[in-house]
Parts: C-alpha cells; structure tokens; sequence
C-alpha cells in the first residue's frame, strides 16, 4: 500500500544510482539514491517539504544504508502510515 516503485537503477563509476516513485501518501514524489557500496553518497527528492527532505537528505550523507533503515522505519506523518523518511527506507531495502 505504501510501497515505492524502483523507477531506475544502475551503476556508473562505482555508483549505484537509483530512482524511486514514492507513495502518493507523502508529499514527495520521486527518491534518488546514490550509494557507495553499502554507504548512501546521496538523497535528492523531488517535491516534499522543501527544508525537511533538503535537511534529511544532507544527514543522510556518508551514513551506512542498514543504519539508515533501521532510523527511518516506520516513521509516520500525520497519521498517512508513512512519512518521506519512511519512504527512504523502504527504497533503501529494495537496493
């Protein structure tokens, strides 16, 4: 129900680079994903609460993608049964 769709996902340089639809639950509508390994390098949304997604995704910089999961899970926003965060994880198990 509050899954996100993989749009995109491929590797350059050693990059992992994944693209992510997000539940029309939550404001934002698309997660890119730039991972290093299992080290996310970067998060960009598209949509959202501009301030929220730009300040997550500047914490999320250089943090292990297990760690991130395991912060993120199940965070809700105004009772939706998913939050931006939320959706970062679930993309995050999907990679």
């Amino acid at each position: 129900m509050f899954e996100v769709t993989k749009l995109s996902d491929i590797v350059e340089n050693g990059i992992r680079k994944a693209s992510f639809k997000t539940s029309e639950a939550v404001c934002s509508l698309r997660i890119d994903i730039d991972l290093e390994g299992d080290t996310v390098r970067r998060v960009q949304y598209t949509g959202g609460c501009h301030g929220n997604t730009q300040g997550l995704s500047a914490l999320c910089a250089g943090m292990k993608k297990d760690e991130l999961i395991a912060r993120l899970d199940g965070i809700d926003c105004h009772g939706r049964g998913t939050s931006c965060p939320d959706q970062l994880s679930r993309a995050l198990k999907q990679l």
